[in-house]
């Protein structure tokens, strides 16, 4: 019988926050697959848990640790897969070994829990209904550029990473791409004991970082690109007389342009009339 992979949220800071589910998990797991050996033992000795074989899984071994957790589920194993903080697979190892597992046909589970991401979306003060996660922007480039050029047109409220020693670059490229006023929540240490949250635009946060040592992980929150105003009457006006001088009906000229500035055809119609 094939056996099972266990994706367990672990504390992004507060021991406290580690779920009675995730205790009995991790004790009942035949091998728990982890980023550091060491700090996974920490917490198992917190939660008081005799430490079951660790096996290590993180950014350089996932691919060959993936496959050795497949032949242990094939044996019928339960492995547990945590990472040093948060959820498995969000910004961290794990999506390799979810792939491996259901391809041999493996059940694969969560017990959901800590998401930094998460807490620093519902302390931000913004939107929350619709939002997408960025992680970690790439560091440099042509990748970074264009995916901050895409972040401009994002309209969702926008959840990344950053490490303390990007963060000052990372919030001047944004607000040089964004709209300086565009407001931002920077979630530092969450559950931490130095835990704080600043909420401002992205201009006063650039020069907040300039007078302090970044220090902590960090989790960004930015609002959305705001829809675009309608266009004024004079725009649609002008729009249309600048058709109409080329030559076009004025059916056809209120058609183009209620194509081009989201505006009603016979809105645009009516206005071409007036004189």
């Amino acid at each position: 019988m094939t056996g099972r992979l266990i994706l367990v949220a672990t504390p992004i800071g507060n021991l406290g926050d580690l779920s009675p589910r995730a205790v009995e998990v991790l004790a009942k797991a035949d091998v728990v697959a982890c980023e550091d050996t060491r700090r996974t033992g920490r917490l198992l000795a917190h939660a008081g848990v005799s430490a079951p074989r660790l096996l290590v899984v993180n950014e350089h071994t996932e691919k060959a640790s993936a496959a050795e957790i497949a032949e242990l589920l094939v044996d019928g194993n339960m492995v547990a897969l945590v990472t040093d903080a948060g959820t498995p697979a969000v910004s961290d190892p794990g999506a390799k070994v979810v792939k491996a597992a259901l391809k041999i046909g493996g059940e694969v589970e969560a017990v959901p829990g800590p998401s930094a991401a998460l807490a620093a979306l519902v302390v931000s003060g913004l939107p929350t209904g619709r939002f997408c996660f960025e992680g970690f922007l790439p560091k440099k480039g042509r990748p970074r550029a264009e995916r901050i050029e895409e972040l401009a047109r994002e309209s969702r409220t926008m959840v990344l990473f950053e490490a303390p020693h990007r963060l000052a670059r990372t919030l001047g490229d944004l607000a040089s791409a964004l709209d300086r006023d565009r407001v931002v929540a920077i979630v530092r240490e969450q559950t931490k004991l130095h835990e704080e949250i600043w909420r401002g635009t992205l201009a006063d946060a650039v020069a907040r970082v300039e007078d302090i040592e970044p220090r902590g992980e960090y989790v960004l929150v930015v609002a959305g690109c705001p829809d675009p105003a309608p266009p004024s009457e004079s725009q649609i006006r002008a729009a249309l007389d600048e058709l109409l001088a080329d030559g076009l009906s004025r059916r056809d000229a209120a058609a183009a342009v209620a194509a081009d500035l989201g505006v009603s055809r016979r809105a645009a119609y009516q206005l071409s009339l007036r004189d």
